[in-house]
């Protein structure tokens, strides 16, 4: 079976003090959900400041780059990430994708240096709503989970997926229940021709396009859908404690 994981990504919002409230509003409400995994990216300057080697929540970074070191100003390593007791990052996701530039080559890159640092990794893939009205959105999806091909299965073991139609992400739209559950089926396939059916089964698939309190109870109770990737909803406590009260 597949471990349930809800993450937040808070994206470029909040101050300091905003991130520690929220982060510790959210740490002292989830002693009763010890079965799921909670990870929350927040702003990189804010990492530090949220690692507390609390048992039920994990720190990630939203970014990074994938050398280990050298003449890269203004960017962060992975292993400088590690480092900090950081164990999670983003890679691919949409706002990466389309706002950076970020080609699967260098994601390729980047998911082979977090692999190398320890880290674990959520890799994000969807379609855009042009995609999907073509109906190229499957060819599209395929195309972006082509760099897990070359992964070992021990790497495999490392990373979630997380599905993100871009046309739900900040919009309030969100994918019927069946169009959510047959692209998540359809990533498990893919990863079943990547490895093995007893692979992909423990292989977290997460739902990443506007999540929230009123249907993630839902989204969560469809069987290839492991948890989600929470963007806005993930900014009040109770919100995000509901998402994470919703899976089961």
């Amino acid at each position: 079976m597949a471990k349930k994981i809800i993450a937040a990504n808070w994206k470029m919002n909040l101050m300091r003090e905003e991130a520690i409230s929220l982060f510790n509003g959210v740490k002292k409400g989830l002693s009763a959900h010890k079965e799921t995994e909670i990870v929350v990216f927040p702003p990189s300057i804010y990492i530090s400041d949220l690692i507390s080697n609390h048992p039920l929540i994990e720190v990630g970074a939203q970014n990074f780059y994938f050398e280990e070191k050298g003449a890269f100003t203004g960017e962060i390593s992975p292993f400088q990430l590690k480092n900090i007791g950081c164990n999670y990052v983003l890679i691919g996701h949409s706002e990466r994708r389309e706002l950076f530039d970020e080609s699967n080559e260098l994601l390729s890159k980047k998911m082979r240096s977090a692999l190398d640092a320890n880290l674990k990794i959520i890799y994000c893939c969807g379609e855009t709503l042009q995609e999907r009205e073509e109906g190229s959105h499957l060819e599209k999806i395929q195309s972006q989970l082509e760099i897990l091909k070359s992964l070992t299965n021990d790497e495999l073991n490392a990373i979630s997926i997380a599905y993100e139609p871009i046309w739900a992400i900040g919009t309030g739209l969100t994918a019927t229940l069946g169009q959510a559950e047959e692209m998540h089926a359809f990533i498990r396939r893919i990863l079943i021709d990547s490895s093995s059916k007893e692979l992909a089964s423990e292989i977290s698939i997460l739902y990443g396009g506007s999540c929230n309190e009123n249907n993630a109870n839902e989204l969560f109770n469809c069987p290839n859908i492991d948890g989600g990737l929470i963007g806005g909803a993930s900014l009040k406590v109770d919100s995000f404690l509901k998402i994470v009260d919703s899976i089961k």
